[in-house]
């Protein structure tokens, strides 16, 4: 049972994580803090959170647990506004999608409190945002990474653990740098293609042609290409330096089908595909299992 829970960015994520523990009836008083008073009114409208903080420092004060669902550039600026006030005994966790800059932000803010601060991140996005996207089953079986630190208190990390898990979603642990690295070619890549392909074809002067005649192999492709701007600006230079180098490998397997293409080597396309396919199947497979 959590007395209060603080929810710094009471959107999708930070929202369902409170409407979660209130299903469950793990959780008595939720405070909502953000930049954006009108999402704070509508969470306290739908009975997301119970009240709206007046600044993070005040906020975080009676805190038992503090999630922070903001972006990841936001966070050096969080970690200076709450350190002051934040218990000795609350735990400190968040949703961010890079860790190694979050982390690092952390140690500098937070300083003899970074035991009290266990990263993690849930992978439950959605190209919708704002506590009216928010719902109680967002992160049922899916996956949510935490990246413990080695100042953390087992039961602390155990405790955040606990919280997930009664989101229905399935936790595993791993260190900051594997996250990044994994993150960087599983999700950040993707959104950076889909978010390159509409920009591309929108700056076409015929471009309502093109979108006029996109099918739902389009639209599936497309789909993160509706999230968050700020979010992702901050993710992609947050995790610069693994993003590069899937964008190299990226572009040189594309490279690759070009070579394919531009030499009418049918065999060698279908075998790449018949590769692309059968590896897709046997993730897909593994994920239903």
């Amino acid at each position: 049972m959590i007395d209060h829970l603080v929810v710094i960015g009471a959107g999708l994520i930070g929202g369902s994580f409170a409407l979660a523990l209130k299903r469950k009836g793990l959780v008595k008083h939720v405070t909502g803090v953000g930049r954006g008073r009108a999402n704070l009114e509508l969470a306290l409208k739908l009975g997301v959170i119970d009240s709206i903080g007046a600044s993070v420092g005040e906020a975080v004060r009676s805190a038992d647990v503090v999630l922070a669902a903001i972006p990841v550039g936001a966070m050096p600026a969080l970690f200076r506004e709450l350190v002051d006030t934040l218990p000795a005994g609350a735990i400190v966790t968040d949703a961010g999608s890079t860790k190694q800059d979050v982390i690092a932000a952390a140690r500098a803010a937070l300083g003899s409190k970074i035991g009290q601060f266990v990263p993690g991140h849930p992978i439950a996005g959605a190209e919708t945002n704002g506590a009216g996207a928010a719902h109680a089953h967002l992160f049922e079986g899916k996956p949510v990474i935490l990246t413990p630190l080695a100042e953390n208190r087992p039961e602390d990390v155990d405790r955040v653990e606990s919280l997930w898990s009664a989101c229905i979603a399935r936790v595993a642990r791993m260190s900051e740098a594997d996250h990044d690295r994994v993150f960087a070619a599983v999700s950040h890549l993707p959104h950076l293609a889909a978010f390159a392909l509409m920009e591309e074809l929108a700056e076409r002067p015929d471009h309502d042609i093109y979108f006029s005649f996109a099918g739902s192999g389009f639209r599936d492709f497309t789909r993160i290409a509706g999230s968050h701007p700020e979010m992702w600006r901050d993710i992609a230079l947050a995790n610069r330096v693994a993003l590069l180098g899937e964008l190299d490998t990226y572009i040189d397997k594309l490279e690759t089908i070009r070579g394919l293409i531009e030499a009418s080597d049918g065999m060698g396309l279908e075998a790449l595909f018949a590769r692309a396919r059968q590896a897709r199947l046997n993730w897909i497979k593994g994920k239903v299992s």
